[in-house]
């Protein structure tokens, strides 16, 4: 009697054993969704995003880079912004991903992202190779060990790479590489031509304050914002001219003074806009039906619009703009490696690099791309940006570190949770 009661107690205890084991383990962050159409503010600046941390960028990842390229495993998954992998099916003319799995076996697949802070999100998740990551993402990435450096050796055209990006800040810690550049770019004014008439947009005021526009109707309701934190740059980069007593140096290193009044001014923007967009061609739709006029906008969305005969242009205002210098990088356990590291070498070729640039309204990473490809054109360089280099404030991760000393600036996480609040109307 006496051991039956004790194996009935061993099995009791088991039993509560696992019930608690079962509680515990409901308790990890939820990941990312794959599909679906994501809501607005939830999507484009997600939980994971609002966690991270101050960046540090002293931390790398654990083990060295691959010392060389074996034989390919037949696929490579690639995170990507819009229109960053075509395979010919929008445009038969642009094509850069059948010529590669033909030459080397590697079945490209392509999970598009909207925001940077999707991209994060989705590697934090895991199961990919590759990412074409931004400054605002790239180091997050770095700091939290998901990427891997990379051995430039095993990158026989790196050499080609533009001197100015070869050891950005934004892929290369403490002389380590962590990524290949891609494209680079700026964010642009787009706008109605046929609202705008003779008189195009010279302002981001058009945006952030209400105004009577040339077809004597009021912007309010017929503009958008991107759906992202790092917006918040923007408005700081407005502000730098407009209200120079804040001080504003850098767009991203914002102290708490600074840093408010930029949240004012978005949300005094949220009265106007109708819609925050995320999804390049959700925006276009919204130009195209939705009676949209003026927007924050990429080179992207404003050549697809024109090539349909749409009337619309874009300009860099006197403000000057952010923009975007993007990395294609490696995850840490990354599936596919052989593959991964073929991708990267290919995605330097200055074919790719042309044609790319072209497709996207971008600069290329290959400044030998600019010459000579029939798609981008003899001056597709110089109208795409090429001498706006300088005057570009490309994205970066804000820290609490301003950069000079001072440890007293806004970091990343605020700008998550506080951009979620101004998009909510708080």
């Amino acid at each position: 009697m006496q051991t039956l009661l004790s194996r009935k107690s061993i099995v009791i205890l088991l039993l509560i054993a696992l019930l608690l084991a079962a509680c515990g383990g409901g308790t990890e962050e939820p990941t990312a969704e794959s599909g679906g159409e994501p809501t607005q503010a939830p999507a484009t600046t997600n939980e994971n995003a609002a966690e991270e941390e101050e960046v540090a960028e002293e931390e790398e990842v654990e083990g060295g880079p691959m010392t060389a390229i074996g034989e390919g495993e037949g696929a490579v998954s690639i995170v990507a912004w819009a229109g960053y992998i075509e395979r010919g099916d929008t445009d038969e003319n642009f094509d850069w991903v059948t010529d590669f799995e033909a030459e080397t076996g590697c079945m490209v697949e392509v999970k598009v992202a909207a925001t940077s802070d999707e991209m994060v999100a989705l590697m934090n998740e895991g199961g990919f190779d590759l990412v074409t990551a931004s400054g605002d993402a790239s180091l997050r990435l770095v700091s939290g060990g998901k990427v891997q450096a990379i051995n430039l050796d095993l990158i026989p055209s790196w050499s080609t790479v533009d001197e100015r990006l070869q050891d950005a800040p934004w892929h290369t810690v403490n002389g380590v590489h962590y990524g290949v550049p891609y494209q680079w770019g700026s964010n642009v004014l787009m706008y109605n031509t046929e609202v705008f008439g003779d008189t195009p947009p010279d302002s981001w005021s058009v945006v952030f304050e209400e105004t009577t526009l040339p077809d004597g109707e009021s912007n309010a309701g017929r503009v958008q914002a991107f759906d992202g934190p790092i917006y918040v740059a923007d408005a700081a980069l407005y502000l730098k001219q407009h209200q120079p007593e804040l001080g504003i140096e850098d767009p991203y290193a914002l102290t708490r003074d600074q840093f408010n009044a930029a949240l004012d001014l978005l949300r005094q923007q949220r009265q106007l806009v109708g819609r925050y967009w995320h999804d390049a061609f959700i925006q276009i739709d919204d130009f195209k039906n939705e009676g949209v006029v003026a927007s924050s906008s990429w080179p992207f969305q404003v050549n697809l619009l024109a090539a349909e005969g749409e009337p619309v242009a874009s300009v860099i205002p006197v403000e000057g703009a952010t923009g975007w210098a993007d990395t294609t990088m490696m995850h840490a356990d990354a599936p596919h490696p052989n593959c991964a590291y073929m991708w990267l070498e290919h995605s330097i070729n200055p074919k790719l690099q042309g044609d790319l640039a072209a497709w996207f309204g971008s600069v290329p990473a290959v400044l030998a791309a600019c010459d000579g490809n029939e798609l981008l054109g003899a001056e597709g360089c110089d109208i795409n940006g090429l001498g706006n280099f300088d005057q570009i404030a490309f994205w970066k991760t804000p820290t609490a570190d301003c950069g000079d000393g001072r440890m007293e600036c806004v970091p990343y996480h605020e700008w998550v949770t506080n951009y979620i609040a101004v998009i909510g109307g708080r």
